[in-house]
């Protein structure tokens, strides 16, 4: 036992300096900006997007040329600052980076564990089943889909929950292409606004409440906004396709065996993730990933019993006992690695001083407001997690309405473009062919108006 208490010691030691050392506190990144090596990170950055940009016609995941970039960028800023001296700076500098991701990564991995293991079970299914059989007309089917994705891209991801109600749409819509197009853009819109008023909701929203730059409650201040985001174009969009009885002839699928426990624990989850963060102040991935156990250990109860899973309950021979794993596998990996590129990415450019020239120039030239607001629109442009971690990275000198505004901007700033939130693009590829950008373009008008006046209802209610 002396020996073990020594051996613990050493470690607690060791442990404890690496920490001091990796925690950044007294490095400052320095302006490389004029360096070759930081002209080449450029380069490799934007022709990483500009593959982004080009998936759907290259089929390439975004992830891939992100991932890629963002190593290269880091190997070309510790080049830059080898050749200053600082041979630790970018390391420390970059373990800031990977610590803030990781914290991210098993949040999100957590809560699409739990969305995937609700989808087995049948929950989500069961939704689109009571939707679509209380249905009486295409406008009803619309105002139900856009409500009921407003309520719940709270809670669970925004993407997911339009992917669920999408189907209903494009099923109830059938030739009916105007319903298509503004039911898509109306659920678009819902799911971005709806992400906006919630930590949980949207990536972005989750980056701000991780970095104690909007406490939990305030969040609430954003939901007339958000709900003014979403009415505005709904309503609009609502006078714009003819309506007509909607028929489903199909039956309702029944929730399979433990479905409402893991949406029990799933909320349990949720709750735990709060009193962890705003009681004990400590990561509220603590809670998601103990409650993320917990669904661990229920998955083991039901494998035991012998429940199996639905996806090989119709195929003869292949049944399969059910397996938590299963559902973790099924976890958007493709987002999650293009989320570290794009952070570590960013990153890089921050620690070469890009960053704060983006800073000086937008901020300090244009206003907190006008900054705040443009960066809203670059949101469309480029992924709104990559825009708020720039701003975050940043760290503008403004008030805390202007950081209020700007989690509102970014969120529902990407329903401007169809590519700008991952709910239109899950939506574009679901649709085949319905509901594309170019459908999207056209009524981005509406949506823009919406935009405009969230931001104005956000100044009168809480500047």
């Amino acid at each position: 036992m002396r020996y073990i208490n020594r051996l613990i010691a050493i470690l607690l030691l060791v442990s404890g300096s690496v920490t001091h050392a990796a925690s950044g506190a007294d490095v400052v990144s320095m302006n490389l900006t004029g360096e070759w090596t930081a002209w080449i990170c450029v380069l490799f950055f934007i022709l990483a997007y500009l593959l982004v940009f080009g998936e759907g016609r290259l089929s390439l995941k975004k992830s891939k040329p992100m991932v890629v970039a963002s190593g290269l960028i880091w190997i070309f800023v510790a080049v830059s600052y080898n050749n200053k001296g600082e041979t630790h700076t970018a390391e420390v500098l970059f373990r800031q980076s990977l610590e803030f991701y990781v914290e991210l990564f098993l949040f999100l991995l957590a809560s699409t564990t739990f969305l995937n293991a609700m989808s087995e079970r049948g929950v989500f299914s069961n939704l689109r089943g009571m939707v679509m059989s209380r249905s009486s007309s295409l406008r009803t089917v619309y105002w139900v889909c856009g409500t009921l994705t407003f309520i719940f891209s709270a809670l669970l991801a925004n993407f997911a929950v339009a992917l669920v109600l999408a189907s209903v749409i494009l099923i109830l819509g059938k030739d009916n292409d105007k319903f298509i197009v503004c039911g898509c853009i109306n659920l678009v819109v819902a799911a971005n606004a709806g992400g906006c008023f919630s930590p949980f909701g949207d990536v972005t929203t989750l980056m701000i409440w991780q970095k104690d730059l909007v406490e939990l409650s305030e969040f609430l201040q954003l939901f007339i906004p958000s709900l003014v985001n979403w009415l505005v174009p709904a309503v609009i969009l609502s006078f714009l396709f003819q309506s007509k009885l909607a028929f489903y002839d199909g039956d309702r699928s029944r929730m399979s065996t433990g479905a409402w426990i893991v949406t029990g624990l799933f909320i349990f989850t949720l709750i735990s993730s709060i009193i962890v963060k705003q009681i004990f102040h400590l990561p509220a991935v603590i809670g998601m990933m103990t409650g993320l156990g917990l669904l661990k250990l229920y998955g083991y109860h039901l494998k035991r019993r012998g429940i199996t899973h639905l996806s090989t309950q119709t195929t003869p021979g292949q049944n399969v006992k059910y397996d938590i794993f299963r559902s973790l596998e099924r976890s958007e990996w493709d987002t999650l690695m293009f989320l570290y590129g794009i952070i570590v990415a960013i990153s890089g450019l921050a620690a070469l001083g890009y960053l704060n020239i983006v800073s000086d120039t937008v901020y300090g030239q244009l206003g907190a407001t006008n900054a705040n607001i443009l960066m809203g629109v670059f949101s469309a442009l480029f992924d709104n997690a990559a825009v708020m971690y720039s701003v975050i990275l940043m760290n503008p000198d403004m008030s805390h309405w202007h950081w209020l505004l700007i989690t509102l901007t970014a969120g529902v700033g990407g329903s401007l473009l169809s590519i700008g939130s991952a709910a239109g693009i899950v939506i574009m590829g679901l649709s085949e062919g319905k509901y594309t950008f170019i459908s999207h373009l056209r009524l981005s008008w509406v949506i823009a108006l919406g935009y405009l006046a969230s931001i104005a209802t956000h100044y009168v209610l809480n500047a």
